[in-house]
């Protein structure tokens, strides 16, 4: 018997994991990639909206045994991607303008991507390992978070930790065994809760000021934040600031004083309408967190892996004490997400704040390959996040009466309606036309169509939205 193979070989075929109609659903998957791989993004591009003939129709399975918020569904389920596209499983051809659900970095099965992965595990890079094992990928994607998140500081290029570990200031050890978003948000908040404690727990209970429909994670403690468990915590004010209003934001702090433990934000806020926070008002709480000794955390879950310099509070001249990162990373691949902070924070012990796929050698790997396409591709990711800013202020200045403006930066971006009505509407012919995007309407004031387009991204794509957008409003 081969070394590695089970004693008693099992068939592992995809036709027949799939269930009784597996072989009718491989058959339509087939055909829906073939589909897929068979056109340009041009040919596919005039084909959205449309059903694909080629792909059969088949008896696919229902959401009967999935959690109750999940079991229904606007449209059918996805049978097969590629790049920005997808083909549900009743064949009809989609144009994904969110990167599934704002994580798939390069879009569906990306080649380059799926031949690292094969090439990674013929060389024996591994799926998974225990914390205390990491090996190599992982340590350099740590190297490599340091050395994008200090891009000033010199020695890392070459491995060489010497310079940026003796700089206090700087974003030099990463929390790295955590596979979700919501994992390493709840480290940065003990680490905010605990360094406040250390330092200056004379002062009373401490406070974190938060900006109003900030969404860092849903465990208990980050939901808390946004508002939710108010009765199972007592010891800890969360002080909600509305985003750019420095007056209300200096008054928050002014009222607290040395009570202020953190404040968090991300740069932009694609839980509240894709609200921009201006690079003024991140380095005014700076300013406001140095004059109170707390920690200001920068939440990138979302705007990480998505801009030319990786992380987003580059642009902002921003200096965070700490950093949180995930989604994007690994394109989609496999969770990984990582905290990045200053080394006199690292005092967590190894499993206060852990998952237990955390330290990931393949996805690690993956993260790698997705940075250096991110390296290699910044002056086109530039230039497409400022096309698409500027035909969504297009359309605003073209429907002002339905349009209240453009929101976001880059490719992390929305249309604010003036009514929920019309957003709720725009959203449903959108998806009928055959372009997936979200919509925010479930909050009082939120009327925002969302897109957040995968790196892939070429300018046919934006002006093919700009175009739909445009047929779309003239309707309303």
């Amino acid at each position: 018997m081969p070394s590695g193979r089970l004693a008693e070989p099992t068939d592992l075929a995809l036709d027949g994991l799939l269930g009784p109609t597996g072989p009718h659903i491989l058959r339509a998957m087939s055909a829906a990639q073939e589909y897929l791989h068979g056109r340009s993004n041009a040919d596919l591009l005039r084909a959205v909206g449309e059903e694909v003939a080629s792909v059969p129709q088949v008896e696919h399975l229902g959401r009967d045994f999935l959690a109750g918020s999940l079991r229904g569904g606007a449209v059918p389920d996805l049978l097969a991607g590629r790049g920005l596209f997808f083909i549900t499983e009743d064949g009809k051809l989609f144009l994904d303008c969110t990167s599934g659900h704002y994580q798939m970095t390069w879009g569906y099965n990306h080649p380059d991507l799926n031949a690292a992965v094969v090439s990674a595990l013929q060389q024996g890079v591994v799926w998974d390992d225990h914390t205390s094992i990491p090996g190599n990928p992982v340590k350099r994607l740590a190297y490599k978070l340091v050395e994008l998140a200090n891009p000033t500081d010199p020695g890392l290029p070459d491995c060489d930790p010497a310079g940026v570990l003796a700089d206090p200031s700087a974003l030099n050890t990463v929390l790295l065994h955590v596979c979700t978003g919501s994992v390493a948000c709840g480290a940065a908040l003990k680490i905010t809760l605990g360094h406040y404690w250390r330092a200056k727990s004379q002062h009373g209970d401490p406070a974190i000021i938060v900006l109003d429909g900030n969404y860092h994670g849903t465990d208990m403690c980050a939901q808390r934040l946004r508002g939710m468990w108010p009765q199972l915590f007592g010891g800890l004010e969360v002080v909600p600031v509305q985003p750019n209003d420095e007056a209300e934001l200096r008054r928050a702090f002014a009222e607290r004083g040395e009570r202020v433990a953190g404040f968090w934000a991300e740069p932009i806020m694609m839980n509240r309408e894709a609200i921009w926070v201006r690079p003024e008002y991140l380095q005014a709480a700076r300013a406001l967190c140095d004059d109170v000794g707390a920690l200001l955390t920068v939440d990138e879950i979302q705007t990480g892996f998505w801009v030319p310099e990786v992380f987003m509070f580059h642009q902002a001249g921003l200096r965070p004490d700490m950093v949180v990162v995930g989604k994007g990373m690994t394109a989609g691949f496999h969770p990984l997400s990582a905290l990045l902070c200053r080394r006199e924070l690292d005092f967590l012990e190894t499993y206060d704040a852990i998952s237990t796929n955390g330290h990931t050698p393949l996805p690690a790997y993956v993260a790698l390959c997705s940075i250096a396409l991110i390296e290699s591709r910044r002056e086109q990711i530039a230039r497409m996040g400022a096309l698409l800013e500027q035909r969504l202020r297009e359309l605003a200045a073209e429907f002002p009466g339905l349009i209240a403006g453009a929101q976001g930066k880059g490719l992390l971006s929305g249309l604010k309606f003036r009514r929920v009505a019309d957003a709720l509407a725009f959203h449903a012919g959108s998806v009928e036309r055959g372009l997936w995007t979200r919509v925010h309407a479930y909050h009082e004031g939120h009327s925002t169509v969302l897109t957040k387009f995968a790196l892939v991204v070429d300018e046919q794509a934006v002006n093919f939205t700009a175009t739909v957008f445009r047929e779309l409003l003239a309707r309303l």
